[in-house]
């Protein structure tokens, strides 16, 4: 009896991570990619405080390069720049303003707390951040 419930429970068991999220998007593309992100240099200094975003453009980071946010208690989260709910195009690359990201083809507005935008049917196509020392973050899909 005990193989049998050990078979039934262990793809359960598994199966569930706490980092795990949806990334399909019919609009965008999945690449994989590895930033590191030293926080110590000015152009990211901003993401030592909660409730601030850097864009980051590295060749190969995210589809249109990735938004990192401070989410606060040393907590990060990463996002492509790529406005979700539209095809590629020369106005789909979003922009930061304030706690919000802006994709100009709509005029959405998305939570970086969230990914969400009011009224759209995709979030924000997020990626994994893991700290890896108190000044040094690695962003990857």
């Amino acid at each position: 009896m005990k193989k049998y419930l050990t078979l039934i429970l262990l793809p359960l068991i598994l199966s569930c991570s706490n980092d795990s999220f949806n990334n399909n998007n019919p609009y965008l593309p999945n690449y994989g990619f590895s930033t590191t992100i030293n926080l110590n240099l000015p152009q990211y200094s901003q993401l030592i405080y909660p409730a601030n975003a850097v864009y980051i453009n590295n060749a190969g980071a995210g589809i249109r390069g990735i938004f990192v946010f401070n989410t606060g208690n040393e907590n990060y989260v990463a996002f492509d720049a790529a406005c979700p709910n539209q095809a590629l195009s020369s106005c789909s690359t979003m922009t930061i303003n304030g706690i919000k990201a802006l994709c100009s083809c709509d005029g959405a507005e998305y939570s970086f707390f969230s990914g969400q935008a009011p009224g759209q049917q995709y979030p924000m196509k997020q990626y994994r951040v893991q700290k890896i020392s108190s000044t040094s973050l690695k962003v990857y899909n």
